[in-house]
């Protein structure tokens, strides 16, 4: 079991090269900080807006419905006119509506602010992930492709800091004000990013430049729609993890800001380093070994995970759980790169990406209402726990066993033709 040396691959890559993966990775980073700030105020919205918690969360459901969107115009935009100028101005845009949520007069405005806001989230990782890793050295893909994923963790423990320190302070709305300082990266990427290269090679041999998504799903619709299955269990896996981990933390445990932030921060700790190990890992086992194998372990981390009796083991159970669930997720973006067609990679990783979200939109809602439904305790309040548990069991096997019967293309050449 042969390992990528962390720094050996830093080294690997040129100045462009580590400059171009910086900002990917902190574009991922943001947007995914922008995302996860409503998990954490849910109940403080619900309370302002006189609404019920499991509506706020319909809010969770709106912005994942509409990543779609965003993935199909800003993948379309970058196969066309490259990978640069569209992610900046998707940056731009999901900054922009971000802070415009911190002035919502109305639960009514809230939604639709939620909902642009996932059109502009959307493009941000196809794009920005077909930017980074078009300029990698094969040998060292996995790897990167398990650090890109981790800017998502890294976006939820930055919204578990800006809810310890923002929250009790300033209020909510004081949460989605920061959520403009992303627009700031736009300035490096203008200054220091260039295009890439393999989809200017591949434009100089003017190859894909009549083709489009609708072509290339007529060519290999099996591989469209084996994606968006795959990409429906991934989302349900950490959607089902992550959403309604504060709201379970505050509401059935009944902790505060700081346990909350706490225990947040250290089940993203423990998914930065899972992506980052089984990313890794994928190299050399293949992408949907390290995927099957990442799954099926973490089935064993789900009662720790929420039903540990001490604060001490919850904290524990909560690294082990994300460590699987994102050491899985840490091998989607090089795995989906791999497996598109050449002439559709600016949108079809993260269409894809973006459909199998939007079939799963409704995650943390459903998984609220489960909860509250059928696993009410006595004094009226749901047992988040155990529709949390069941929920997982089922979504870690589904991810095994559709990652096990897919394909995989493990090291193709970027620039060739497909």
């Amino acid at each position: 079991m042969a390992l990528v040396n962390p720094i050996s691959a830093l080294r690997q890559l040129d100045p462009i090269g580590r400059r171009t993966f910086i900002a990917c990775f902190l574009g991922w980073t943001l947007d995914a900080f922008d995302f996860f700030l409503v998990t954490f105020v849910v109940s403080d919205i619900a309370k302002e807006f006189n609404a019920d918690r499991v509506a706020v969360l319909g809010a969770i459901t709106l912005t994942l419905m509409f990543r779609p969107l965003g993935a199909l115009i800003f993948g379309q935009l970058a196969d066309r006119f490259g990978r640069r100028g569209p992610l900046m101005i998707n940056i731009l845009l999901y900054s922009a509506l971000e802070f415009a949520t911190g002035f919502s007069p109305n639960f009514t405005t809230f939604l639709v602010l939620r909902a642009l806001f996932g059109i502009a989230m959307g493009g941000e990782w196809g794009v920005g992930a077909a930017l980074a890793l078009e300029g990698m050295p094969a040998a060292t893909r996995g790897f990167f492709s398990g650090l890109l994923q981790e800017g998502y963790a890294t976006g939820y423990l930055l919204a578990a800091i800006a809810f310890f320190f923002i929250l009790p302070h300033l209020g909510w709305r004081y949460m989605f004000f920061i959520g403009a300082a992303p627009a700031l990266l736009v300035v490096y990427i203008r200054s220091a990013i260039p295009e890439s290269s393999a989809w200017q090679q591949r434009k100089a041999k003017n190859i894909g430049e009549t083709s489009n998504l609708w072509t290339a799903f007529l060519k290999q619709p099996g591989l469209f729609v084996y994606a968006i299955v795959l990409m429906a269990a991934f989302n349900f896996m950490s959607h089902g993890s992550q959403d309604l981990y504060p709201t379970f933390l505050r509401v059935q445990h009944k902790f505060d800001f700081g346990t909350t932030t706490i225990l947040a921060s250290i089940a993203n700790l423990g998914a930065i380093f899972g992506g980052m190990l089984f990313g890794s890992l994928s190299q050399n086992w293949g992408r949907r070994r390290a995927i099957v194998t990442s799954a099926l372990v973490g089935l064993l981390a789900i009662p720790l995970w929420v039903f540990a009796p001490t604060t001490a083991l919850l904290a524990v159970g909560a690294f082990v759980l994300q460590f699987f669930v994102q050491g899985a997720w840490g091998v989607v973006p090089v795995h989906l790169n791999e497996l598109s067609p050449g002439s559709v990679r600016g949108t079809f990783p993260c269409f894809v990406y973006q459909l199998g979200n939007l079939i799963s939109a409704g995650a943390a809602q459903m998984e609220g209402s489960f909860a509250k439904h059928t696993f009410p305790l006595p004094g009226g309040e749901a047992d988040y726990a155990k529709a949390m548990a069941v929920v997982m069991v089922v979504v870690f096997v589904a991810v095994a066993i559709v990652a096990a019967v897919g394909k995989e293309r493990r090291g193709i050449d970027f620039a060739a033709a497909d």
